[in-house]
């Protein structure tokens, strides 16, 4: 299967954000911005773009929302590809879904309990069992954060891939406009029930009850579609600045749905929408530059080790640099993120080559 250069680049931005608003996070967790070292109208411009700074930062989070789309979109492009030159043997799609995230998941976690500079602001104890089977959602109260927050998301993804046979045969027999829309509604819908009707702990919208977050990846599945029937015209949009201009003019509105109950429905679906359109403007952007992009593409390629590994480093180095000014913060996060993305692309590249040794390609094709 041909890669899309700039969706590899997209995951790479969308995976750096994450692990950077980790960084920022803490850095900032109990801190406030200090003043400016300037004075007149230089220490207004300066206090003018630490505030943006600070607020640009701080939305950080919503970068999962555009790694849902594009688990959505590659997931869709794949399958749809195989099953152009053939059905799909959904056996041996899940064997190879299975092979593919649970090896490099408890990699991580063996990485979490071997390594000298992780926080670890939770007990060892019987939930890493749950944890190991990615069922974090059982207890979810106890158990959804556990040891390291960010695995949350594996947990969300494979219920997302345990329906997915069935998303994929909505989609490809209803056609992505009428698929999407159905999807937006059952997951609206789910949020309705859970948010206002019979209020839950509010883990189950952030992803422990997949459903909830299906609009989201609904929409990668249909632009995956709509890119394939048409690639130009979607490449137009997404990569020719339309898209980018059209997300910075709807983000503002989108993050007004945080002050409602019933507006809470749709902000992660907008949210992530508006910042997906940013982050593939960018990386559109990228994508003609040589060196940014194919470093910024293998950061995309193996995102997933980054993704598993980076929230207790970023943690425990955090909570050690408080006391540093911003300027020193920026330096540290920027060198932190490309040690990180390194050490997760080597621990990912190594699961992956111990993997296929054990269950060749041939043989996984096969059975």
């Amino acid at each position: 299967m041909k890669r899309l250069l700039w969706l590899d680049i997209a995951k790479g931005l969308a995976i750096l954000i994450v692990a950077y608003f980790h960084f920022f996070r803490t850095y900032f967790e109990h801190g406030t911005l200090p003043p400016a070292d300037w004075s007149g109208l230089a220490a207004g411009a300066v206090t003018i773009l630490r505030l943006v700074w600070f607020k640009v930062s701080g939305l950080g989070f919503h970068a999962v929302g555009v790694f849902i789309i594009l688990s959505g979109w590659t997931l869709m492009q794949s399958t749809a590809r195989r099953a152009e030159s053939g059905s799909v043997a959904w056996g041996t799609w899940y064997r190879a879904r299975f092979l593919r995230l649970y090896p490099m998941y408890w990699v991580a976690h063996l990485v979490y309990l071997l390594s000298p500079f992780v926080a670890r602001l939770e007990p060892v104890d019987s939930r890493i069992v749950l944890s190991l089977l990615g069922l974090r959602f059982i207890d979810i109260q106890m158990n959804f954060m556990y040891l390291n927050a960010a695995w949350w998301y594996f947990s969300m993804l494979i219920q997302l891939y345990l329906i997915f046979p069935l998303l994929f045969w909505a989609a490809r027999r209803l056609g992505p406009w009428t698929f999407l829309f159905i999807a937006c509604a059952t997951g609206f819908f789910a949020r309705y029930l859970l948010l206002i009707v019979y209020p839950q702990n509010g883990l189950w919208v952030l992803g422990g009850f997949a459903i909830c977050r299906l609009p989201e990846f609904a929409l990668g599945m249909s632009l995956a579609m709509w890119h394939a029937r048409s690639s130009e015209r979607v490449e137009w949009f997404l990569l020719r600045g339309t898209g980018f201009v059209a997300g910075l003019l709807l983000y503002p509105a989108a993050l007004q749905l945080y002050h409602g109950l019933y507006d809470y429905i749709f902000v992660d679906f907008a949210t992530g929408t508006c910042l997906f359109l940013e982050i593939i403007g960018i990386a559109g952007v990228i994508s003609l530059l040589q060196w940014p992009a194919k470093a910024f593409g293998l950061v995309g390629i193996y995102s997933y080790g980054l993704y598993l590994i980076h929230q207790p480093y970023v943690i425990w180095l955090g909570l050690r640099i408080r006391e540093q000014p911003i300027w020193m913060f920026l330096l540290i996060a920027i060198a932190t993120l490309a040690v990180l993305s390194a050490w997760g692309m080597l621990l990912e590249k190594a699961t992956d080559t111990l993997v296929s040794k054990f269950f060749p390609a041939k043989k996984r094709a096969l059975t």
